[in-house]
């Protein structure tokens, strides 16, 4: 039986990589920090069948010790601080956690095991103020947060280590991906949730920012298949994983409050203070690479995701 390691098992791609992995016949195991309050509502349904272990991608020891105990075969290193605007109040913390994490975990498969099959989760925000459109591999980083720089550092270490010490770490240039699990700080969830509370009359009107913002955006559970097929591959390789469609904001919420019956202009009001220090207008991916070599494409496309997002919400309120 293979056994897999997930940083952030209890994220929302942690939760789809575990209930995948779990339908190949895998072993999961996943590593979560110690905190007074626990999370595990996106696992509650398989969490017996996945094993919990305590570690800290800021505790290079405790990263050691966790591979000696579970001797994984494949690592997901999915954990991070993954919310773009917290990157700009805590700059460092982010970089502790979402650069120097990789590392330390690159680091702990170095001195452990390096037959350790890594995956590396990189960001299209990355790319940040786009050179060229849609993004490829080959597309050069200018990123516009200090989340967007964390990652960039993450995946060049990631590399760095594959070339240095012929470890197998694979990195996914991930673009937008969500599901009726991400949290509710993120645009998408924020939308969503936001409908199902007007529609449910809990509420009369949603703030966002920038509604012209363009993304790339995909379903979480067709990602986390892009993740492991990765880790199938002979050699180690770089993937962007995306739709190759770009829609805007605005365009998410015609859908999300279409879906309910409302008229997404009486509703949304545009809010200054939540628009980004430096903006990130446009992004697009090619995932040509993903289709060719690992037989990859995305299975649920952007209306079906909107709907998909806004029914479960209502759903969880009614």
């Amino acid at each position: 039986m293979k056994r897999a390691l997930i940083t952030g098992i209890t994220g929302q791609d942690g939760s789809y990589l575990a209930e995948f992995l779990l339908g190949k016949g895998y072993q999961v195991h996943g590593m979560v920090r110690r905190s007074s309050t626990e999370n595990f509502e996106r696992i509650a349904d398989f969490k017996d069948r996945v094993r919990l272990h305590q570690a800290d991608l800021l505790d290079q020891l405790s990263l050691v010790d966790l591979l000696k105990e579970v001797r994984p075969h494949e690592a997901y290193n999915l954990a991070a601080q993954s919310f773009v605007p917290t990157s700009w109040v805590q700059p460092v913390l982010t970089g502790e956690f979402t650069a120097l994490g990789v590392t330390r975990m690159l680091d702990a498969i170095r001195l452990v095991d390096r037959r350790i099959r890594f995956y590396q989760a990189s960001s299209s925000e990355m790319f940040g103020k786009v050179r060229e459109t849609p993004q490829t591999e080959e597309t050069p980083f200018h990123p516009r947060s200090p989340y967007g720089v964390a990652k960039a550092y993450g995946h060049h270490i990631t590399v760095n280590y594959r070339e240095s010490y012929g470890i197998f770490a694979a990195s996914g240039i991930l673009f937008n991906h969500e599901s009726p699990r991400r949290g509710k700080e993120f645009v998408t969830r924020k939308i969503s949730h936001g409908v199902a509370m007007i529609k449910t009359g809990r509420a009369k009107e949603l703030r966002l920012g920038n509604l012209d913002a363009k993304r790339d955006w995909g379903y979480a559970g067709d990602y986390v298949r892009a993740m492991w097929l990765m880790l199938q591959q002979p050699k180690p390789d770089d993937f962007v994983v995306a739709t190759g469609e770009s829609h805007t904001v605005r365009e998410f919420c015609e859908i999300a409050f279409g879906c309910a019956g409302l008229d997404w202009r009486k509703h949304v009001r545009v809010d200054r203070s939540l628009f980004r220090p430096a903006e990130v207008n446009t992004l697009c991916g090619d995932a040509s690479k993903a289709r060719r070599r690992l037989g990859w494409r995305p299975g649920v496309g952007f209306a079906e995701l909107v709907e998909r997002m806004v029914r479960a919400d209502i759903e969880r309120l009614a």
